[in-house]
């Protein structure tokens, strides 16, 4: 079948009309933007993020949970990962457990419990535990401080290494590092990627909209030569 040719003018016309389809929003008029709306604007750019519960206990014994989806991967070895913080007077609980006792669990979120996950997100009293008021379980492994989430299909622990204030915003890098994940041995592939879309973990986009995801591609290990 002899393959479709399109004359380099044909695809300056193409691209110049996708530009042209394209709408222009400059800082000034998303400043302008009602502020949930320019909320939910900003929050979408950056594009789909994991979401994760991350489990704490206050001096108290109170058990703690919250979401999160800005959780950054760090460093391989070391092994390194980190979340964003926001300002203490915002969400002051779960930096301030961390401080406290310097252990935190991440926890992967799934469909069977995410509204019970976002519900975490409510600004309960810090006397009042998270777990007990959405109704999911808080489980204690291998002596490990902190409590992790029974219904969750992905779960880590780390030690807090490192907080670092983004003077910014008032926001915080809290940096820990890997002491010990529980998960489905059946989701750890051959050469070491999870597949997380086999375990049903979610990803979100903004701080209020959740997706499932689907396999795409795997490729080698990126070199100059390969497309040449």
């Amino acid at each position: 079948m002899r393959e479709l040719f399109c004359h380099p003018f044909c695809t300056f016309i193409q691209t110049q009309k996708i530009l042209y389809e394209m709408k222009n929003i400059n800082i000034q008029e998303i400043q302008a933007m009602d502020r949930f709306k320019r909320t939910n604007f900003i929050n979408s750019l950056s594009g789909f993020k994991s979401v994760t519960l991350i489990g704490t206990i206050s001096e108290l014994g109170i058990p703690n949970l919250a979401i999160f989806s800005n959780i950054v991967h760090i460093g391989a070895d070391p092994v390194y990962i980190g979340f964003i913080n926001r300002p203490k007077e915002a969400a002051p609980d779960t930096i301030t457990n961390i401080q406290a006792t310097g252990i935190f669990t991440m926890n992967h979120v799934k469909r069977e419990f995410v509204n019970k996950a976002h519900q975490t997100s409510a600004k309960y009293p810090s006397d009042q535990s998270e777990f007990q008021k959405v109704g999911l379980t808080p489980t204690y492994k291998n002596g490990i401080l902190a409590p992790f989430v029974s219904e969750s299909n992905v779960q880590y622990a780390l030690k807090l290494e490192d907080i670092i204030p983004i003077k910014l915003n008032g926001t915080f890098l809290v940096i820990g590092s890997l002491m010990d994940v529980f998960l489905d041995p059946e989701i750890i592939q051959e050469n070491g990627h999870l597949a997380l879309d086999q375990a049903g973990s979610l990803t979100s986009l903004g701080v209020e909209n959740y997706y499932e995801t689907n396999f795409l591609a795997n490729f080698p290990y990126a070199k100059p030569s390969l497309l040449n």
